[in-house]
């Protein structure tokens, strides 16, 4: 019995650096695991889509890139699944355990300033809200500055509005941190918030890459598995 693939799950973008932070993510993966296929399946706007990543393959667990559990998470990553058969799993979301990476992207800007907004995409799902707000509670506690989340799309406050509203605290230096995984137009709009620091986007960090792998490591072992043996010829052993 051979370890299953490894499917990488991300938001299509049109942005060639968004593109190039896929690309990067799934060879570094694929680098710490040598005995697994370690493959690419967009959400939307681009292609290979999920499903033709899935259709034809045996199993497989799917990591969904994404830092909260909004539509793509809850309703288009299962559709994919089950179009393609069903036969792939669903790993958990990474978003948790990168907080520290977020951090080391603000000092790397010239953060953290006074005060911080948490910069997420955005979502009508209560439950993607709820995890951007725990987030922020998060990163205040490990940079030791108020934090306030905020959106770029789909909910309220706005980033900007974030920002003006530390402002009127007065808080003086305002720092932006991006709670983006890669660049595009989301990561673009927050240079218009007014704020005096922005973070880049999380991209191919360290942390990304071993939240990726413990995602994987956690569905193998518990709900395929698979020997000890297999185990630790795929990798797992070291990131479990």
């Amino acid at each position: 019995m051979s370890a299953p693939d490894l499917v990488l799950a991300l938001h299509g973008t049109r942005s060639a650096a968004g593109q190039g932070v896929a690309a990067a993510l799934t060879e570094a993966v694929a680098a710490r695991l040598p005995d697994v296929r370690v493959r690419l399946g967009w959400a939307d706007v681009l292609s290979p889509t999920l499903t033709e990543t899935l259709t034809g393959t045996g199993e497989a667990v799917v990591v969904p890139a994404f830092l909260t559990a909004g539509y793509h998470v809850t309703s288009d990553l299962p559709a994919a699944i089950r179009a393609a058969g069903g036969r792939a799993r669903l790993a958990g979301l990474i978003g948790p355990d990168l907080l520290a990476a977020v951090a080391d992207r603000l000092a790397e800007a010239g953060g953290p300033g006074d005060a911080i907004v948490l910069a997420a995409a955005g979502s009508k799902r209560r439950r993607s809200l709820d995890e951007v707000a725990e987030a922020a509670r998060q990163l205040a506690k490990l940079v030791g500055r108020p934090v306030l989340p905020a959106f770029v799309t789909s909910a309220t406050p706005t980033v900007a509005d974030a920002v003006a509203r530390l402002r009127a605290a007065g808080h003086q230096r305002v720092s932006v941190a991006a709670y983006l995984l890669a660049p595009g137009v989301f990561a673009d709009r927050l240079q218009e918030a007014g704020a005096d620091v922005v973070s880049a986007p999380i991209g191919v960090h360290p942390l990304v890459v071993e939240a990726v792998l413990s995602a994987y490591a956690a569905v193998v072992a518990r709900e395929l598995d698979l020997p000890d043996a297999l185990a630790t010829a795929s990798g797992v052993e070291r990131i479990a």
